[in-house]
């Protein structure tokens, strides 16, 4: 599976963001799909989850009440909308999608940088 993300930017404390990425391959392989982010000096970390069967979304506490995980199976296609950004919210942001066997895929990374 190939992600191809896009729509990270520069947006003053209090505005949104939308993110998009694009899966291709095999794509009937995936199990479960994923946000995940990494600011500077830390660790990657989870930000929001949905399995295949898209009957559960787990966000992270951070987040929760301000960004909302959807997909469009027939685009192939997740998004995840970003309300309310926060400076704490600068990272770079990564889609990820694991495979029924566990293989990982990775997009390439979007900057989103949140100014004060």
């Amino acid at each position: 599976v190939q992600l191809v993300e896009s729509g990270g930017g520069l947006v003053q404390a209090g505005g949104s963001l939308r993110l998009s990425c694009a899966a291709s391959g095999s794509t009937f392989s995936i199990n479960a799909m994923g946000w995940f982010r990494q600011a500077p000096g830390k660790q990657r970390e989870l930000v929001a989850a949905i399995t295949s069967g898209g009957d559960s979304t787990d966000y992270a506490d951070s987040v929760k009440g301000r960004f909302t995980f959807s997909r469009d199976n027939a685009k192939n296609t997740m998004y995840l909308e970003m309300n309310s950004l926060k400076p704490v919210d600068t990272a770079v942001y990564y889609c990820n999608a694991k495979s029924l066997l566990g293989k990982n895929s990775w997009g390439q990374g979007t900057q989103v940088t949140v100014s004060s």
